[in-house]
């Protein structure tokens, strides 16, 4: 596979010819996800792209699943200082002790979630704008109002390595908003399927 007119529109120079960002492009990026665990995974992998390219985090994604075990709360929650060395000693994730420190505490904040009846998913899509317009290549925002209040309501939970910025990313893996620019076809499709809400 090769990168698509429709991925280069969204993603532009940040692709390159990478395949794998057309298949996440085209499956994945802007579609509704509200499964608990897809949605910690992805606020997690925003998280440690901090800094970094989003390139590098989805050439690492499987492993980062691997080793955080399916980016499952209730098991990552358990992590213990031994599993924190052993994951600085995999050269297959992005070996930050802040990110991994950061992604075991976020796990053990949601679980406690679970214990009390909440959900992470339903906590961000509460964040949902109530109107949203597809961009322009020239008009896309890098963050909103929005993702800027559930950043702050993250970091006030316990969430480390949430900004604005990275939280609207992750509003746009799980489809929050359709960020895909005005001609890409992928953003048509996901805009016939009706509101995500």
């Amino acid at each position: 596979m090769t990168i698509d007119s429709a991925t280069a529109l969204c993603f532009g120079a940040h692709a390159g010819n990478d395949p794998s960002y057309a298949h996440y492009h085209d499956t994945e990026w802007g579609r509704p996800v509200h499964d608990e665990t897809a949605v910690f995974e992805r606020i997690c992998l925003e998280s440690f792209q901090v800094g970094l390219s989003w390139r590098t985090i989805l050439n690492k994604r499987e492993a980062f699943r691997e080793v955080f075990l399916g980016f499952d709360p209730a098991r990552v929650a358990r992590f213990t200082d031994d599993d924190v060395e052993r994951l600085l000693g995999d050269p297959r994730i992005v070996r930050n002790r802040g990110k991994i420190r950061a992604t075991i505490t976020a796990a053990r904040i949601v679980d406690q979630m679970h214990a009390d009846g909440q959900s992470l998913a339903e906590f961000l899509w509460s964040y949902q704008p109530a109107v949203h317009v597809r961009p322009t290549v020239e008009s896309r925002a890098s963050s909103s109002v929005e993702s800027s209040q559930a950043a702050a309501e993250l970091r006030k939970r316990g969430f480390r390595f949430v900004g604005p910025v990275n939280v609207y990313a992750s509003m746009q893996a799980c489809g929050l908003v359709n960020d895909h620019v005005i001609g890409c076809v992928i953003g048509d499709q996901i805009e016939r399927l009706g509101s995500p809400r």
